[in-house]
């Protein structure tokens, strides 16, 4: 893998974890501890659309998109894909020190495997 395509690879996972993250705090904020309903519905679409987490999470949600298919247009997808199977793994450590989730053992032992995973398809020709 080349320098250019491990740096937009980083741009879509980071991009693309920090989106997840950013929309998962604005809709923690928005749907705060009252129960679901349909009534409740166009109040809680209305919050959210004002929250600025949910934009900058959109936002970088398409940085992310517009990096994968820049990279997609240069590189094989048998290589991009999996590489950016890494959101995974930000994802994992962004819930665990951004947004406080505990996580399991399990949970820390999949981070791992995909690591391996990804370090060897980045690795191999």
């Amino acid at each position: 893998m080349n320098l250019l395509t491990a740096l937009l690879v980083l741009v879509v996972v980071l991009a693309g974890t920090g989106g997840d993250i950013l929309l998962t705090m604005a809709m923690k904020r928005v749907a705060s501890r009252e129960p679901w309903s349909w009534r409740r519905a166009p109040h809680r679409v209305a919050r959210a659309l004002l929250e600025s987490r949910l934009w900058m999470g959109v936002g970088l949600m398409a940085v992310a998109f517009f990096a994968f298919i820049t990279v997609l247009s240069w590189a094989n997808v048998t290589l991009v894909v999996p590489a950016t199977a890494a959101n995974y793994i930000a994802g994992g450590v962004g819930a665990r020190f951004l947004l406080k989730e505990r996580l399991g053992r399990a949970r820390w032992g999949g981070m791992v495997l995909v690591a391996v995973g990804v370090a060897l398809v980045c690795s191999g020709r």
